[in-house]
């Protein structure tokens, strides 16, 4: 019988799709055909030609990103079983939670995820819990508060009764917990009764402190809240809860951060949110692992730090592996995802195929970080004895870290790994001065926070940029995926709302594409595999895909108005067909084997055309216009669903459509308006006569009439009112970009 310690904690198994592989391989195989047969069409050259031929090679470019990405699919399994027999041990884990809008982001939606983080199957004195509060809300400290107390009951019934989904709101709202009630004891229905009493008393409390201010006195807690504005306040830094008996029972470290923010200097987002966490963690508890999650993405498998500790603490995954990431799961959906924001099918491909290269992508969230990696460490330096001493000295440190003597001292001992296995009691409020020291708003200065060590500056979406920058350094991430998995949120279930989240996320990549950490820099300066490049530029993609599909769009309007072609005629145009055909059906057997139905396929298809020439296209303006230096980007905050039981899941209505005043509806409005006015030219014989075979034939009328079809509830918000309607400002907005595109095309006729 084999030794149990010598067993691998987690172990990845590769596996094939070998239909498809033999599908991806021929979609490609028709786009170089389709490619090869524009170049050698001479007769046929135009600028509608030529400008086709550029779109569809990026086209064949996006492709490749993509196959190549999913080419070799693995699934990470890990044993926790094993765990305690191989490391004598637990490690300390930090748990970072962030959030910036107490209206955007309820304070409900916050303490939920922080009572599941709380509420983990992980001995509490290893635990510490830090909130960042980049908006200084005053709420959102009261309402942390009241949930400390709460925590104090919470968490012996979860330990008690093994209860699973640990975020009360959605424990007393699942059905299946609602069953375990009715055929229970008695004894365990009057704590239930209980515990939700308690809850319903919370929400009660923080819902009637938002309705009206809270009253602080002048020498109170609450008084540092006094003559603040949430772009204009100094340090603020409470201990909520400091568990001083070090028991493996009870409640972990609890404490709310508020980092000094100044007029006129910048704070890089959520990457300095969270470098600001790092510093001050370091001083307090200085764990040698750190998860990260969004405020709204709540703790679906309390075992999940065990999962990830298999990955970070096996003996190949210590010397290799960075981070241990988490897929981004979503509860309460909207039916068959009529927004199509919450990639199944992206995560389950996608995600599998990430996992078979040198691993997925830093998402964000749900992420459990290797703290010396976060610190700059390249994998070669683990094998180095005395590392802090050989290969960084006091001085260097100082440079990079910073003037801070504690924070200095504590960096050197997570590089030496001196902060593993910590018998002495932890006291955080000793380190409150130090701490208020590195969240201030001069202390990166001259360092290399966001440039050599901790999140990235640069980009809005830190977090891809940050995780390229680790894997460019040689590490690998790994893909956590117990079952059940290990954490869930809300995906935006309003249309503008998910059409700012995509604008954001385009607006990052197209940054991160120009910027010095961009993936060809990083494969060839850095040790950036290339197929790993490839898969980043898949993801980048994202953004610069939106400027050719845009051009593609517009030149179909172009050649029906001006009566010309750029799709080939006779044979020629079957090379589109059988592409469209194929990339459909296969997309939709996908969909199929994954259990979603066929209007979720649709409308995750419909959505792939209005997100790329909407929210990507004003994302890669904004990027470029901030490259230009014309403007700066702006970080929209994705709003979060007020209500988390998400009533309005099952209204007949909530997947309609909604518009506002947006600038992100003005280009779909657009489109929409010059596909309508290209058709009726068409139909009603007002295009110019021309001879030969350079006439607009079928294939641009049936293109038009697609797009029509994929724009359809923008065609029914041209004649509806209110939220389901679009507003008349955006109608008068895009009718006069339409109509000057219009008079352009005949320009272009006269002359």
């Amino acid at each position: 019988m084999s030794n149990q310690n010598s067993l691998p904690l987690y172990e990845k198994c590769w596996y094939k799709h070998n239909f498809k592989r033999v599908m991806d391989v021929l979609i490609l195989f028709l786009l170089l055909l389709l490619l090869c047969y524009r170049v050698i069409s001479i007769n046929n050259y135009s600028i509608p030609w030529f400008v086709a031929l550029v779109c569809e090679s990026w086209f064949t470019f996006s492709w490749i990103f993509i196959f190549t990405t999913q080419w070799t699919p693995a699934i990470v399994k890990t044993y926790p079983d094993r765990l305690l027999q191989s490391v004598q041990e637990l490690p300390r884990v930090d748990l970072f939670v962030t959030t910036a809008d107490d209206v955007l982001e309820p304070p409900i939606i916050t303490v939920n995820t922080v009572l599941s983080l709380l509420a983990l199957d992980y001995p509490a004195q290893k635990l510490a819990c830090y909130v960042s509060d980049d908006g200084c809300s005053p709420l959102t400290f009261y309402a942390l508060q009241q949930a400390s107390h709460f925590a104090k009951f919470w968490i012996p019934f979860c330990n008690k009764y093994h209860v699973q989904i640990r975020a009360p709101f959605r424990y007393f709202c699942e059905e299946h917990e609602a069953s375990s009630y009715q055929n229970s004891t008695p004894k365990f229905r009057e704590e239930w009764l209980w515990m939700k009493e308690k809850y319903d008393n919370l929400c009660r409390k923080i819902e009637e402190a938002s309705r009206k201010s809270i009253p602080w006195q002048p020498d109170g807690e609450f008084a540092v809240f006094s003559n603040t504005d949430r772009k204009n306040h100094p340090t603020i830094i409470r201990v909520i809860w400091d568990k001083k008996e070090g028991l493996s029972n009870g409640l972990p470290h609890l404490i709310y951060i508020s980092r000094e923010k100044r007029p006129n200097h910048p704070h890089h987002f959520k990457a300095g949110a969270m470098n600001v966490l790092t510093r001050v963690s370091g001083l307090m508890t200085n764990a040698p692992f750190m998860l990260n999650v969004d405020c709204d993405m709540y703790v679906n498998n309390p075992n999940i730090v065990q999962h990830a500790m298999c990955i970070l603490l096996d003996s190949i995954g210590e010397k290799e592996v960075a981070f241990a990431q988490c897929p981004q799961q979503f509860y309460g959906g909207l039916k068959d995802d009529p927004f199509g924001n919450q990639m199944v099918v992206m995560f389950k491909y996608i995600g599998a195929g990430l996992a078979g290269l040198q691993g997925p992508f830093y998402g964000g969230t749900n992420c459990f970080h290797r703290r010396k990696v976060i610190y700059g460490l390249y994998p070669y330096n683990i094998e180095k004895a005395d590392l802090a001493g050989n290969i960084i000295s006091e001085k260097e440190l100082k440079q990079k870290f910073g003037g801070s003597d504690e924070l200095v001292k504590s960096v050197a001992d997570a590089l030496e790994g001196r902060n593993y296995s910590p018998h002495d009691d932890i006291n955080v409020s000793n380190a409150l001065e130090a701490a208020s020291q590195v969240a201030s708003c001069g202390y990166e200065y001259a360092t290399g926070w966001g440039q050599q060590v901790g999140w990235i500056y640069g980009s809005i979406t830190e977090d891809v940029q940050t995780g390229l920058t680790i894997h460019r350094k040689g590490w690998r991430s790994e893909m956590c995926t117990p079952n059940p998995t290990g954490f869930t949120g809300s995906a935006p279930i309003g249309l503008p709302t998910a059409m700012t989240q995509q604008k954001r996320w385009t607006t990052g990549m197209v940054e991160i594409f120009f910027s010095r950490h961009s993936p060809i820099i990083a494969t060839l300066f850095g040790n950036l595999p290339f197929r790993m490049f490839l898969a980043y530029m898949w993801i980048i993609d994202w953004g610069l895909r939106s400027l050719p599909e845009t051009c593609y769009v517009s030149l179909l309007t172009y050649c029906i108005i001006t009566n010309s072609n750029f799709l080939p005629k006779g044979s020629g145009l079957w090379i589109h067909v059988t592409i469209f055909i194929i990339q459909m059906v296969c997309a939709l057997s996908e969909y199929l084997a994954t259990g979603l139905s066929i209007r979720a396929w649709w409308n995750n298809q419909r959505m792939s055309r209005i997100r790329a020439t909407t929210a990507g296209f004003l994302g890669f303006l904004s990027a470029l216009f901030k490259l230009l230096r014309i403007s700066d980007t702006v970080f929209d905050i994705t709003r979060k669903d007020e209500n988390p039981f998400g009533n309005g899941i099952h209204d007949s209505d909530a997947g309609r459509f909604t518009f506002n005043e947006s600038p992100v509806f003005v280009p779909a409005t657009t489109i929409l308006l010059l596909q309508l006015i290209a058709l009726s030219i068409k139909l009603l014989g007002l295009q110019p006569i021309k001879s030969g075979n350079n006439e607009c034939g079928i294939g641009e009328m049936l293109c038009s009439a697609y797009l029509i079809i994929c724009y359809w509830p923008f065609l029914r918000g041209l004649f509806q009112r209110g939220k389901y309607g679009i507003p008349l400002p955006t109608i008068c907005k895009s009718a006069s970009l339409a109509f000057l595109f219009v008079h352009l095309c005949k320009w272009t006729i006269v002359s």
